[in-house]
């Protein structure tokens, strides 16, 4: 039951809410008119609004504790996640993995060229995503200077085809070898850091990147980018420019599922045991005789690996950069994309990915409040879901028979 110190509580929330909300909501200037029109309604909705979701958040709280209380004295059975029934069932997953996969073979013929343009973007975001979660979801590496990477792989792609003439395929995995050396560049730096300290090394690192890129004209153009940057090519056939867009679709996702392969494969082998030995705990890894200077490197340049391809395909599907396209904010969409889809998680991090690029999209009537619900988005997720949409599932080991 609640509290009257709840509701009084509530009562300060919704009032701290319509502080914060009150210049964006409620003033709204007319510079035809020149007068100012106050929409005190709006301000009586984000109150009540505020007010109903913190009972409704103590309320669950107050359960979930409850509960937690009654699982430790055994008076009731813990609940198993949906995503582990999901995934331990292959009769559940199977099928529904096969209609993912005939729906996005079939999304361009079912959609308009705009929606294909959209969803490329989305899978891109995945790769990023996928990439960071080797940093920080695996090897619990804060890394908030991740764009540089992206930023690289989009300019070595953009500076080799306009001075050599270098195609798609051919940089490709020059991007991906050039992020992979700055990943160690960046690496080596940090090996002694933490926490905080290497949160703002890494966050330092990429507006460097970026401020390289804006003021040394000579070499990237500055702010005025580099545009008429060639389209993959297939077989050297001159493609329409929907043809091209389409094509591009089916490399992204051919991208992402080569993706997914890899970073699966990392995870379950002797490197990506030692990344999440190293999240668990740095002492008892170097304890263990693993060496924490190699298996940080390794995971800040394989992490830096796919964002170089990623910023190679972002080159292409653009055809113009500019260093405006590498700010801050996007090493914040992407550390998002991988806590909000759940942190280790492969599958979390693709459902976060197309649930954080295509919502902004399809909600283009409320752009005005984007920001204000992908920020309250996040909240309501820290307060009822901190793990993620989908959590990784733990590693258990058992062993069958008799031990002599």
């Amino acid at each position: 039951m609640l509290s009257f110190k709840d509701i009084r509580q509530g009562l300060l929330v919704a009032l701290w809410f319509i502080f914060l909300t009150f210049p964006l909501l409620v003033i709204k200037i007319n510079p035809i008119e020149n007068s100012v029109n106050w929409r005190w309604l709006n301000m009586v909705y984000v109150g009540s609004f505020s007010f109903l979701i913190y009972l409704i958040t103590r309320m669950v709280m107050a359960r979930k504790l409850e509960r937690q209380k009654k699982i430790k004295l055994g008076l009731v059975k813990e609940k198993v996640a949906w995503s582990i029934k999901l995934f331990s069932q292959p009769r559940l997953y199977l099928p529904l993995l096969a209609a993912v996969a005939v729906f996005f073979l079939l999304f361009p013929g079912l959609f308009s060229t705009y929606q294909v343009n959209i969803m490329i973007t989305a899978l891109m975001y995945v790769v990023l995503g996928l990439g960071l979660n080797i940093v920080v979801g695996v090897a619990g590496l804060l890394d908030l200077g991740y764009v540089a990477f992206y930023a690289v792989g989009a300019y070595t792609y953009a500076l080799l085809n306009m001075h050599f003439g270098l195609g798609f395929w051919t940089v490709l995995p020059i991007g991906g070898v050039l992020g992979a050396i700055f990943g160690i560049l960046l690496g080596i730096p940090v090996l002694r850091l933490r926490g905080d300290y290497l949160a703002i090394v890494t966050l330092g690192f990429g507006e460097i990147i970026r401020l390289i890129l804006e003021n040394w004209s000579s070499f990237s153009h500055g702010p005025s980018g580099i545009s008429n940057i060639s389209r993959p090519g297939f077989f050297g056939i001159e493609l329409s420019l929907e043809m091209s867009i389409v094509y591009m679709y089916y490399l992204t996702v051919l991208m992402v599922l080569f993706t997914i392969f890899v970073v699966n494969r990392l995870q379950d082998s002797r490197i990506g045991r030692a990344w999440f030995a190293l999240k668990e705990d740095e002492i008892a890894c170097q304890a263990m005789g693993i060496d924490k200077m190699k298996t940080k490197l390794t995971a800040f340049s394989l992490g830096a690996t796919w964002a170089g391809m990623a910023g190679v395909m972002f080159a292409a599907k653009t055809t113009f950069i500019n260093p405006a396209s590498f700010t801050f904010l996007e090493s914040a969409i992407i550390l998002c994309i991988v806590v909000l889809g759940g942190m280790g998680s492969i599958v979390g991090v693709i459902v976060g990915a197309l649930v954080l690029i295509l919502m902004p999209e399809y909600l283009r009537a409320f752009s005005d409040y984007r920001m204000l619900a992908f920020g309250a988005i996040l909240v309501v997720m820290m307060i009822f879901r901190p793990q993620g949409i989908i959590a990784t599932l733990r590693r258990t080991y058992t062993v069958k028979g008799d031990l002599e």
